[in-house]
């Protein structure tokens, strides 16, 4: 049977995703376009021999509207003959691209393809495809869940009065990502993965200064006396500083067969060996990555203990020690580089920003085997296995 090989992975700089953040004057399609250029150019490919382009985008609205991928292969100057199609899983939304770029390889649809994400969160504001009053549920949903769904924040507070996770804890974890990012970028780690774009070459969201004395003064981020009164077991410990921010980015992967790869000279990062998509509870949403852990180490055929990395997308900080709880997995094999709370989150390029540092942080290290997952709105959770080559 083929494989599906990764051989080259960027991203851009994860900028703020406010007015003034580092990346807010570039549009969408022109952040993907660079990731796509930056791809070509580093693995020498004819972008002629790409299959397809496939693309994460979560607010499919504005100026990500009207199939962003698309257009952003266009702008990095690939051949019109060129498909490419946009996808939402909401958070995973390019892991998922990830997942249909390598199936498509290993079932011999594609023999060279593009995974990739972009998010413009300062230029399209989450929620910005939903207009003011309009229900995205409909009155089915609505009679499943009669005391109706809750927002992420929401969520990830219920998730932490579940498992018992306290604001110390949730803000101990949030210190170690910025502190892990931190020593990564001053030991020069993502520079083979990041493409630096008009002139910002780090990412703006890693505090290295940032402290559990400083966090701790901050306010609860989601408190609403609605919710309080409905669910009494809140404590309220989710703050913005143990949540992931709000951010502007795109990344991209180059995803071929290890055959095709000998052929036109690439060198594999990585074999993509197992998938799993799983859907969980809507109410708690973010606990998905539980069973997905659990459905796709079953159908690699490995223990926990095989693993060397994980790469568990910090949402939430409560999101990652939970699943922690669960699967008893080491947290010092979890997101080295550090993750979303200081790296960012910008939503459809997340997945296969986590991707990116995950092929590259195994090559540094010497990891076999390391595992992705991601927690996605709706109660939903990607999950993949990839092992060194």
């Amino acid at each position: 049977m083929r494989d599906a090989v990764i051989v080259e992975a960027v991203r851009t700089p994860i900028g703020k995703g406010k007015p003034n953040g580092a990346l807010a004057h570039v549009h969408p399609v022109e952040l993907l376009a660079h990731t796509l250029r930056t791809l070509v150019e580093r693995s020498g490919v004819d972008p002629a021999l790409i299959d397809d382009v496939i693309g994460g985008t979560v607010d499919q609205v504005g100026e990500q509207a009207m199939n962003t991928t698309r257009y952003a292969a266009l702008s990095a100057g690939f051949p019109e003959t060129v498909p490419a199609t946009t996808v939402d899983r909401q958070c995973g939304s390019s892991q998922q691209a990830v997942h249909f770029a390598a199936q498509g390889v290993i079932s011999g649809a594609y023999d060279l393809v593009v995974a990739c994400g972009v998010e413009s969160m300062s230029r399209v504001p989450m929620w910005s495809n939903v207009p003011p009053g309009k229900d995205p549920f409909g009155p089915g949903v609505a009679e499943r869940y009669p005391e109706g769904l809750v927002p992420q924040g929401i969520s990830a507070e219920l998730i932490s009065a579940k498992w018992s996770i306290t604001r110390d804890q949730m803000d101990a974890f949030a210190v170690s990502s910025h502190r892990k990012a931190a020593e990564a970028w001053d030991k020069g780690l993502f520079d083979a993965e990041v493409a630096p774009l008009d002139g910002v070459g780090r990412d703006e969201c890693v505090r290295p200064s940032s402290t559990a004395e400083v966090l701790g003064g901050l306010k609860p981020a989601y408190y609403d006396p609605g919710f309080a009164e409905r669910f009494p077991q809140i404590e309220w410990n989710v703050t913005a500083g143990n949540a992931s921010p709000i951010n502007d980015g795109a990344s991209a992967v180059l995803i071929t067969s290890s055959e095709t790869a000998a052929r036109l000279g690439l060198r594999p990062l990585a074999r993509l060996h197992s998938f799993a998509v799983t859907g969980s509870d809507p109410l708690l949403m973010l606990t998905g990555v539980i069973p997905a852990t659990e459905k796709v180490l079953r159908r690699a055929s490995l223990s926990l203990e095989d693993i060397d990395l994980f790469e568990v997308n910090e949402a939430f900080s409560s999101v990652v020690l939970a699943w922690q709880q669960e699967t008893g997995a080491d947290l010092d094999k979890v997101n080295v580089h550090g993750g979303a709370i200081a790296i960012g989150h910008p939503l459809g390029a997340s997945g296969t920003r986590l991707t990116t540092t995950l092929v590259h942080a195994m090559r540094e290290r010497g990891a076999r085997y390391a595992l992705q997952t991601m927690c996605e709105a709706g109660g939903l959770a990607n999950a993949m296995v990839l092992e060194r080559v």
